[in-house]
């Protein structure tokens, strides 16, 4: 096995964190999110109206869409065009899910957010990035609707970010990069909440079978992770 080192960072630290805001002049709400080399394009859009299948229900939805533009990796990907690729169309549930656990659905009333996520440049975590970033749009547009008077408050509940973690070698690492990440043993991606409750946990062997001990490892370095991302979401959102 080829184990890749970790130059300029300990095992349990984030690559350089940046949250930028209001990067999209016409979306309810937007965010340009970086985890080092990774880039990704964040907008909400806020619809007025929800899927017809919540008619009625007096509730709403917030939903999302993930890609990856051409050129964000080594070597040109296929553009998608009209239907999104399986690893796409996973991602973008993932996302979805993530996002709708941090929000009170009935608060939103009837209408949906609709959170697109566009990978410009792709360095390992796109779909983590993808999560962090989303949230902060979400925030966002959210806040645009109270400032409205559309909403009395805003159906915000929680905070929601995430990370990925790893095992390379025997040891436990968080946030990789790409290069970490095609030689890892194991990989794991982690969603939390601002209330350190876990809402998603995808993890898989590359290879042989890992412990529970390891499986344990990985989260704990992800929930400290995670307080962080929660700290750098709540400064970009309070300052838009």
């Amino acid at each position: 096995m080829i184990v890749a080192a970790r130059v300029g960072r300990d095992a349990g630290e984030l690559r350089a964190i940046s949250i930028e805001t209001g990067v999209a002049s016409f979306a309810e709400g937007s965010a340009l999110i970086a985890f080092g080399d990774t880039r990704v394009w964040c907008t909400a859009t806020v619809d007025e109206r929800v899927p017809s299948w919540l008619d009625g229900r007096n509730r709403g939805w917030v939903t999302a869409e993930y890609s990856m533009l051409p050129r964000a990796t080594n070597a040109r990907t296929t553009r998608e065009r009209a239907t999104n690729s399986g690893r796409s169309q996973e991602i973008s549930r993932l996302i979805g899910r993530s996002l709708r656990a941090g929000v009170d659905l009935r608060g939103l009333g009837q209408r949906q957010i609709i959170v697109d996520c566009d990978v410009l440049q792709a360095d390992g975590g796109t779909r983590t990035a993808a999560v962090t970033g989303g949230f902060v749009a979400l925030a966002i547009a959210c806040n645009g609707l109270v400032r409205q008077k559309k909403l009395k408050a805003s159906p915000i509940v929680s905070p929601v970010a995430a990370v990925s973690a790893g095992i390379i070698g025997s040891e436990a690492r968080l946030d990789l990069d790409y290069r970490e990440d095609s030689t890892a043993a194991v990989d794991c991606n982690v969603v939390m909440n601002g209330r350190g409750e876990l809402i998603e946990i995808q993890s898989s062997a590359e290879g042989s079978a890992y412990s529970r001990a390891q499986l344990d490892q990985m989260i704990d370095l992800a929930a400290a992770g995670i307080v962080r991302l929660i700290e750098l979401q709540r400064a970009a959102i309070g300052v838009d």
